[in-house]
């Protein structure tokens, strides 16, 4: 097994923990929760991880997708013990550490000011969590591996009011669009990028 993308949210943001909650088929994170993301390969793998997790702690899933090439898990508790735990017991039956994840890559980053009407209709049809006015600045960001992108969410919404529209956190890449201000998304872009460039880890393999 590899792992791929390894990033723990010490506390869930109301907007993320909404998305997440309509979008989860597993059980529902709470505001505040501490969480995991996880992406291994080969995808079917995941399966084994969620076992272990599960019987060695009281962390409650709430994401398991497994697709031809990934597997993303997500776990949550009110205790962030239980989900360190978690984490130690998945690595231990990997047989890896956490420095063996994959070093999160900026792969585009794009801000639209001023978005027209038309633009702002196409992306609410399409997002699972709040919506972007007419006029308002859209920032679009796309990581590699793509559970980093729950990182990137839950610190953008930590420093500015923005509106999280949609975010991806499995398949080839991560993808999160956000809505606001020219002042909020700047202050959510260098919070969002700022928290991806300190995660340590390998290089990819090209």
């Amino acid at each position: 097994m590899e792992l791929r993308a390894l990033t723990v949210l010490d506390s869930l943001q109301p907007q993320l923990t909404g998305f997440l909650q309509t979008v989860c088929s597993g059980f529902m994170p709470l505001e505040e929760e501490a969480a995991v993301f996880i992406e291994i390969a080969p995808g079917i793998a995941i399966n084994q991880l969620t076992d272990v997790a599960l019987k060695a702690t009281t962390c409650r899933p709430g994401m398991q997708i497994v697709e031809r090439a990934y597997g993303m898990l997500e776990l949550h508790n009110s205790d962030k013990g239980q989900v360190e735990a978690a984490v130690d017991t998945i690595l231990s039956k990997m047989g890896v550490k956490r420095e063996d994840r994959i070093k999160p890559r900026i792969v585009s980053s794009q801000i639209i000011t001023g978005i027209d009407g038309h633009q702002s209709q196409l992306i609410n049809r399409m997002r699972h969590g709040d919506m972007i006015m007419t006029g308002q600045t859209l920032y679009i960001l796309e990581v590699f591996p793509a559970a980093y992108a729950a990182l990137a969410a839950n610190e953008a919404e930590k420093a500015a009011k923005v509106h999280l529209m949609e975010v991806i956190t499995f398949g080839a890449f991560g993808r999160m669009w956000l809505g606001g201000t020219e002042a909020e998304i700047k202050a959510a872009v260098d919070a969002a990028e700022g928290a991806l460039k300190k995660v340590s880890g390998r290089e990819a393999k090209s």
